[in-house]
């Protein structure tokens, strides 16, 4: 009977693992701008989370824990491929929508600059401004997965926003100036 409850046990956490894996390559790709190696990365945490299932006290942790793993997977990537050089090219991937073009246009442009200007940010404040706003983890979360202090982490997340602020003002096309009708009054 204790073999049939592992094995359902194992199953499960095999589906919880499935579930978050979506989550894990989104941040693993803002991370390094690199589909490869976000994929890489997640593979690499995936492994690890399952070898080291054991480890793992309170399952309702699973996010945290996953996403510290990641962390650690990331640093040690750092460690061993001291120079990395970001990608400028970044693809658009686009759902079809009853939008126009221009539309599609629009938003794109838009994507594109907030792309770049994330990219531009250091990876530390890219990291914190990843979980905090785009996977919506507490602060208290994110300094355990990054393993820094909670202060470090509003630190960095106050100069992502005011840097990512400047950078997009910066990004923003320029508008050409309006010009003004002619009214005729007969």
């Amino acid at each position: 009977m204790k073999i049939i409850s592992l094995f359902c046990s194992a199953n499960a956490f095999q589906e919880q693992l499935e579930q978050i894996r979506p989550k894990l390559y989104r941040v693993a790709f803002s991370w390094s701008h690199n589909a490869a190696l976000a994929d890489d990365l997640v593979q690499e945490t995936l492994i690890k989370a399952l070898k080291n299932a054991a480890q793992l006290r309170d399952p309702a942790l699973l996010n945290g824990w996953l996403f510290s793993i990641l962390a650690n997977c990331w640093r040690d990537h750092f460690r061993q491929y001291r120079e990395m050089e970001d990608i400028d090219e970044l693809e658009d991937y686009r759902c079809v929508n009853e939008t126009t073009p221009e539309d599609e246009h629009a938003k794109s442009q838009l994507v594109s600059r907030v792309w770049d200007a994330v990219a531009k940010l250091p990876v530390g404040q890219r990291q914190v401004l990843t979980l905090v706003d785009l996977e919506e983890f507490p602060y208290i979360e994110v300094a355990a997965i990054l393993s820094v202090p909670i202060g470090t982490v509003m630190s960095r997340l106050c100069r992502a926003r005011q840097s990512l602020k400047t950078l997009l003002k910066e990004l923003a096309p320029q508008q050409p100036a309006q010009v003004s009708q002619i009214r005729r009054i007969i």
